[in-house]
C-alpha cells in the first residue's frame, strides 16, 4: 500500500504538473491566459491520478507506469519547448 501511495504522491504529481502544463501550452492564446484554469485542473488531475494508483496490483507496478507517463509527459513539454511549436 506504501508503494502505491508513494507513486501517487511523487510521480503523480509530476505527470499531473506536466499535463496542466502541455494543455496550457497547447491551447490557443498565450499561456498566460491558460495559467489560472491550468492551476485550477491542477488539483482534480492530481486526486484522480491518486485514486487510479491504487487500482494497480503493487506498488512497483503503480511506480513503473506512474513514473514512466510523467517522464513521457515531461519528454512531450521538453519537445515542444525545443522545437518552439509551442512558445
Amino acid at each position: 500500500m506504501w508503494g502505491r501511495a508513494t507513486a501517487a504522491a511523487l510521480p503523480g504529481f509530476i505527470l499531473a504538473a506536466a499535463l496542466a502544463s502541455l494543455l496550457g501550452r497547447l491551447w490557443p492564446g498565450p499561456w498566460q491566459a491558460t495559467l489560472v484554469p491550468g492551476l485550477v485542473l491542477l488539483f482534480p488531475l492530481w486526486i484522480s491520478i491518486a485514486a487510479a494508483s491504487f487500482r494497480f496490483a503493487g506498488g512497483w507496478r503503480a511506480w513503473g507506469w506512474i513514473g514512466s507517463l510523467a517522464l513521457a509527459a515531461l519528454g512531450a513539454l521538453w519537445l515542444l519547448q525545443a522545437t518552439g511549436w509551442a512558445a
